[in-house]
């Protein structure tokens, strides 16, 4: 067994159909189906077993699985330690969703590369949470920044509480801070039905008995400031998007009661390279806000 088969064993026993775990791969579905045979072959075990559409890993299955991860995770702290060595050559992906980048670039970058000046630091843009933990899980992404909670496959490091604000187009006649009833009727930019943040959205408003008009409603979260801009509708967004939309022109005010999120680093459960557990660390000792 070399490292490639490693690695599909992994992915599939992740993912647990093989057009995910192929996709991961980059490489063919038809192929990785064909080289999980020969790996089963050659070791004279059933490691999947079909189930529907997907795949279940058998007893011994698990087993292979468990030494496997163990083995990757081995490699990985080699490379990891030459990298450490070498760190003019090394290089950290983080994943992040748009209302947390500022968060990310204004203070956890300089804080991280004042430390670690030969690291690059790659941004890998997703639009949403799931967007972060896809990243992370196709092993685009080291470490994700986002909003709680995620899957229990991921290892989550919470950073810090931040507050949802209402921004709106000026010339509303609102208070500040704004009573969450006063969101009842309001005109607001949402996520899409069916769509996990938007049940998050619906879940507040249950909370507190109001039942806000989904004027827009669209995942593009760029678009986000430019709709309120237009006069459309307000948002709910957090406060660390407040002087990116003050420059716009835009009010931003407080919710009574105050509404907050943790913000964490996430990452998937394995050893992590030693750039990230830098980045961890620093993380740790500071704030995305």
């Amino acid at each position: 067994m070399n490292l490639q088969q490693l690695r599909y064993v992994v992915a599939t026993a992740e993912h647990r159909t093989m057009t995910d775990a192929a996709r991961s791969l980059y490489i063919a579905q038809p192929a990785l189906s064909r080289a999980i045979r020969d790996l089963e072959r050659e070791l004279g075990m059933t490691l999947f077993a079909r189930s529907g559409r997907g795949v279940v890993v058998t007893a011994q299955g698990r087993r292979v699985v468990k030494l496997a991860r163990e083995a990757l995770d081995a490699v990985r702290e080699i490379e990891a330690l030459s990298a450490h060595g070498h760190q003019a050559d090394a290089e950290l992906r983080i994943a992040s969703t748009p209302s947390l980048e500022p968060g990310l670039a204004g203070r956890l970058l300089p804080a991280y590369t004042a430390e670690h000046p030969g690291v690059r630091v790659h941004i890998v843009r997703c639009d949403g949470r799931d967007g972060v933990v896809n990243a992370i899980r196709d092993q685009r992404a080291d470490l994700g920044l986002t909003d709680l909670p995620v899957p229990a496959d991921l290892v989550s490091h919470p950073l810090e509480r931040q507050e949802i604000v209402l921004i709106s187009p000026p010339g509303l006649d609102l208070p500040d801070p704004v009573p969450m009833n006063r969101l009842n009727g309001m005109r607001l930019v949402m996520p899409v039905p069916g769509s996990a943040r938007r049940r998050e959205f619906d879940a507040l408003f249950t909370k507190y008995g109001i039942a806000p008009m989904p004027a827009v409603q669209l995942d593009e979260r760029g678009n986000w400031l430019n709709t309120v801009r237009s006069g459309a509708a307000s948002l709910l967004w957090y406060r660390g998007m407040a002087e990116q939309a003050v420059r716009a022109g835009l009010v931003v005010r407080s919710l009574d009661p105050s509404v907050r999120r943790v913000i964490a680093l996430v990452h998937a459960r394995r050893r992590l390279p030693s750039v990230a557990q830098d980045f961890v660390t620093v993380a740790e000792g500071g704030s995305a806000a």
